[in-house]
This record gives C-alpha cells, sequence and structure tokens, in this order.
C-alpha cells in the first residue's frame, strides 16, 4: 500500500493548491492545518447522501430557484479560519456559482453521522456554527432512521442541544422552506426495513 505524504501546518491556500499524488480519487478536508482523508462511505452513507440531495435539488428548483443544493462542498469556518476547510455531506446555497473550492454563504449544512467518524463530524459542526450565513445543521444517522437538527435563534445564537427527531417525524428546514418526512431522506437504504 502506497502512504501518502501529508504535509504538516498547511493553511487553506495551501490547502487549495495541494494535490495528493496518489489516490486523487480520495476526499481530504483540512481540520486544524493537517490534512485528513475521509474513509470512503457506507452503502447506506452514499444512499441517505444522494436521496437528500435529490429531494433538496427538487425543493429548490420549485420554491428557491436562487438556490442550490452542493454535495460535498468546502466550507471554511470564521473561527482559525487560514487553516481549516471542512467538507459536509451537503450544503445549501442561495449566493451565485464562484467556480472555487468553497461555497460561499451556505445556509444549511448536513452531515451524515457515521459511528466511525463520530467526533471528527461532532467538531466539524461546532465548525459550522461559526459561518455567519449558516441557520440550520442538519445531522442525519447512518445506521438508522434519526436526526439532530441545530437552528441559529433570531438572535443569532445557538442552541445549547439540538432538535432530535426519529423515524416517525416530520423534518422542518426552514432555512429553504422545506417539510417532509424524515423516512423520505432513507427511502432507498435497508434502514426502513430494519424498523
Amino acid at each position: 500500500m502506497t502512504a501518502l505524504r501529508k504535509p504538516a501546518g498547511m493553511t487553506v491556500a495551501d490547502f487549495q493548491a495541494w494535490e495528493p499524488e496518489k489516490h486523487p480519487e480520495r476526499r481530504w478536508q483540512l481540520f486544524d492545518g493537517k490534512p485528513l482523508c475521509m474513509a470512503p462511505a457506507s452503502e447506506n452513507h452514499g444512499a441517505i447522501q444522494s436521496e437528500e440531495a435529490y429531494l433538496l435539488t427538487a425543493h429548490l428548483r420549485e420554491r428557491r430557484p436562487g438556490c442550490r443544493a452542493i454535495t460535498a462542498p468546502g466550507v471554511v469556518p470564521r473561527v482559525r479560519s487560514a487553516d481549516n476547510h471542512r467538507i459536509p455531506d451537503l450544503g445549501v446555497t442561495c449566493s451565485p456559482p464562484s467556480g472555487g473550492t468553497i461555497v460561499t454563504d451556505p445556509v444549511l449544512l448536513i452531515e451524515i453521522l457515521s459511528p466511525s467518524n463520530a467526533a471528527l463530524t461532532r467538531e466539524n459542526v461546532w465548525a459550522y456554527c461559526t459561518v455567519p450565513s449558516v441557520t440550520e445543521i442538519l445531522l442525519l444517522g447512518s445506521v438508522q432512521v434519526e436526526a439532530e437538527l441545530l437552528r441559529r435563534g433570531r438572535d443569532g445564537s445557538w442552541p445549547e442541544a439540538a432538535v432530535f427527531l426519529g423515524a416517525e417525524d416530520d423534518l422542518e428546514l426552514a432555512s429553504i422552506g422545506l417539510r417532509a418526512p424524515l423516512s423520505a431522506f432513507y427511502r432507498t437504504t435497508d434502514l426502513l426495513a430494519r424498523r
């Protein structure tokens, strides 16, 4: 197996210019100045990501045509912005396309929570809270039909705890005006049959 050389102490600018010599198909994110290779997703993780992209894109085309869903968008948090370039599973922005590697002004960021990287994903959520344009952060479970939703208050503050949703609940994303059964995001997984 070929080891990848990972430069230490990278900035966002270094990270954007960096091209790993081997395995360019792998996704990387910059975490406090260190590039981290993201593990391949499970089948359910990929199915959830595809379904959420489909549902959000269909909704945005009909109700919010100025907005768009982007899979694996680059996001730079406000805190330690020089050495963090995070990659959520999906984001929504209502800003025009820039053609760059960083999504401008995301309003919604979604992560799929896998047991193998739950701690890192939760650290990403904290970093996303520092992005001024983000008003909602959604975490979808990958081993059962469940979600955690964080919504910024009118005063700009974040709640102390997320709202937890289960398989029978409807999900409301106020940032884009979407209301749908949470189970719709799991339509192409085996998780609905396990309930």
